[in-house]
């Protein structure tokens, strides 16, 4: 292993008799490395929430090189009086959390609170036994990496909300025009197969921007780390589910269908319209052309709300990470911007349960959400509401 300052100086001895110029602290440091990260990755996974389902790498990410330049900071006589002096390496690893999971500052801070743990635990377990001095140097230089992790991170954040809104503006453009188009030919046309024309034109590209601005409304939430609090009232799931078929029933495709019985209980009905809406347009968009259905089933106080579709399965290795931030399973090529699983995700999380996919060549895919039917002790954020809120979708009168 080489640190970044090693030059020409190994053959200089450090009186440690090690030819590093490295102090005997730094060594022991080293010599731990492998156990420290092995400790850490296990704490992490165990304690932060979305760090499960990160493959190692991307959980590791660059904080090698941190440890290897704490070897440096404790080291009298290097050119590091921190692991952080002289690199951007912490501000990387913020961007990477920023860009590629799920974790919000809590998780990030968490992180190199657990790393300073690993490393003191498994320098105990090892019968390192260093000085005062020694702790304070590594103590400072992650305190240090995490605050510039988290600046960046949050730099990211409003990045990717200022490239989001931006690119959701440019979009919305074009239905706007069309839509301005078409009232201008109403206002002006004699013509009633003209109007009707122009009018289906503006209900179709109204619908697009309301989808637009779904996807913003979604992206938005994610990227704050957390829903607002849930408007909770009573209402009947089939109902909304019925309503979120006709509404994608009235732009094409399908045909969209829903069985199970009448489901009363207490839910947000905005967030499950969203979320609801999200499975559908994945089924709609990923699977083959045919029939969506929704299911609706309870049971032993829960809710299951799944929506299958056929088409090619999705492959084994994504299904751990396919409710990851900014995760698209239809490659590199697909449209959207890999936030509305994750909303999903946070949607079930958020009403007390949880989120699942089922997929397959042979049976196609289900996504089930799973959740009480009365959510209201499972609720950490809430606003309670006394009267049902159904949301009902406007569809145009029709």
């Amino acid at each position: 292993m080489n640190l970044a300052t090693d030059r020409d100086d190994d053959d200089d001895d450090d009186g440690n008799g090690n030819g590093s110029g490295l102090s005997a602290g730094a060594m022991e440091l080293l010599s731990i490395r492998d156990a420290v990260f092995d400790h850490w990755e296990a704490s992490v996974r165990a304690q932060i929430k979305g760090a499960a389902e990160l493959l190692g790498p991307a959980l590791t990410d660059n904080l090698p090189s941190l440890y290897d330049n704490l070897a440096e900071a404790v080291s009298p006589g290097r050119a590091r009086a921190t692991a952080t002096q002289h690199t951007t390496a912490a501000m990387s690893h913020g961007s990477e959390r920023a860009r590629l999971t799920c974790f919000g500052p809590d998780e990030v801070l968490r992180e190199y609170q657990l790393f300073r743990d690993a490393i003191r635990d498994v320098a105990q377990a090892h019968g390192i036994r260093w000085t005062p001095d020694v702790w304070a140097a590594i103590s400072r230089s992650i305190e240090i990496a995490a605050c510039e992790s988290l600046r960046e991170f949050a730099a990211t954040h409003e990045a990717l909300r200022r490239r989001m809104a931006a690119a959701l503006s440019h979009d919305m453009r074009a239905p706007l025009s069309v839509i301005a188009t078409g009232a201008q030919l109403i206002a002006h046309s004699k013509d009633i197969d003209v109007a009707k024309r122009s009018a289906d034109k503006i209900l179709r590209h109204a619908a697009r921007l309301e989808s637009m601005m779904g996807e913003l409304l979604d992206a938005l939430t994610v990227l704050r780390e957390e829903l607002p609090p849930l408007v909770l009232s009573p209402f009947d799931m089939r109902e909304l589910a019925q309503d979120v078929a006709r509404q994608f029933g009235e732009h094409g495709g399908g045909p969209f269908t829903v069985s199970g019985d009448s489901a009363g209980g207490h839910w947000c009905a905005p967030a499950m319209r969203r979320a609801l809406e999200n499975l559908v347009s994945n089924a709609v968009k990923y699977g083959a052309a045919g029939e969506v259905r929704i299911d609706i089933a309870t049971g032993r106080g829960r809710l299951s709300l799944s929506v299958h579709n056929r088409g090619p399965a999705i492959p084994a290795e994504q299904r751990e990470r396919i409710f990851g931030y900014l995760f698209r399973y239809g490659g590199p090529g697909t449209v959207g911007w890999g936030i509305g699983l994750p909303f999903v995700r946070d949607v079930a999380e958020a009403h007390g349960g949880s989120v699942s996919v089922d997929s397959a060549e042979e049976t196609g895919t289900t996504f089930t959400i799973d959740i009480p039917v009365d959510c209201r002790p499972f609720v950490k954020r809430a606003v309670q509401c006394a009267t049902p809120v159904a949301q009902p979708h406007d569809s145009g009168g029709a």
